[in-house]
């Protein structure tokens, strides 16, 4: 009974990938009332019955904390291999199949400190923690910032860099994320092109300020993802 309750707190499930849980299965030749004994008799969680199973595996609902890691022991893989792209700090630890415990300590940082990071989503370490914390995770540049709360401010100055004077915002968006300077002078002085002359080209196809307005607005509300993808064409 506990286990259940535990299994149904309110924090929210990593994104589970249920095409990838199936996929999995299938290829070891189990059935789903394979897979619910080996979590029944291996895991001790009694309640998973072969209808569960195949509710994950449907995307019905999703596997919380414990019977994640459980089925990705019955299924021989990871439990990054059982889930979507990981969002945020708890997504990328439980990807990982790392304790909250082994993060706290890796960073120098109190459980209780820690895990209230998780829960709020707020980041606050300092730069040593921040680096830790990118280590232990094997976090990417894009993922860091995000997990640490900086994607919004950077997309807050991505906008103004590409609508206003962008050599402006050099600096600003290097202490949000850690780029060689010409890495972001290049990318930033790109994006603004981009953003400019999209605007002039729908403007000149007769659409209108209302069309370009509109068709501006398209180009910035993906801009977080147009940075990360110029980033990686001129550093990967």
């Amino acid at each position: 009974m506990c286990r259940v309750r535990h299994s149904a707190r309110p924090n929210p499930a990593p994104p589970f990938n249920a095409p990838a849980a199936r996929r999995l299965r299938a290829a070891l030749g189990m059935g789903p009332e394979h897979v619910a004994y080996g979590m029944r008799a291996s895991y001790g969680l009694p309640y998973v019955t072969p209808d569960l199973v195949i509710a994950w595996e449907r995307g019905t609902i999703a596997p919380g904390n414990p019977e994640l890691t459980a089925l990705a022991g019955v299924l021989w893989c990871s439990p990054g291999e059982l889930i979507g792209r990981p969002r945020t700090l708890r997504e990328h630890r439980i990807s990982r199949a790392v304790a909250p415990e082994d993060v706290a300590h890796a960073v120098g940082m109190e459980l209780h400190a820690y895990l209230r990071a998780e829960e709020s989503g707020q980041w606050r370490g300092n730069e040593r923690q921040s680096a830790a914390l990118a280590q232990i995770l094997d976090l990417a540049l894009p993922d860091f910032v995000a997990v640490t709360g900086r994607e919004a401010k950077l997309a807050d100055l991505l906008h103004s860099a590409v609508t206003t004077r962008w050599q402006a915002y050099v600096r600003p968006v290097m202490k949000l994320a850690p780029l060689d300077k010409g890495v972001v002078e290049h990318v930033l002085q790109e994006l603004h092109q981009d953003y400019q002359g999209h605007m002039a080209a729908t403007l000149s196809w007769g659409g209108g300020s209302r069309s370009a307005s509109e068709s501006g607005q398209t180009f910035l509300d993906g801009i977080v993802e147009n940075f990360w993808t110029s980033v990686e064409s001129r550093t990967g």
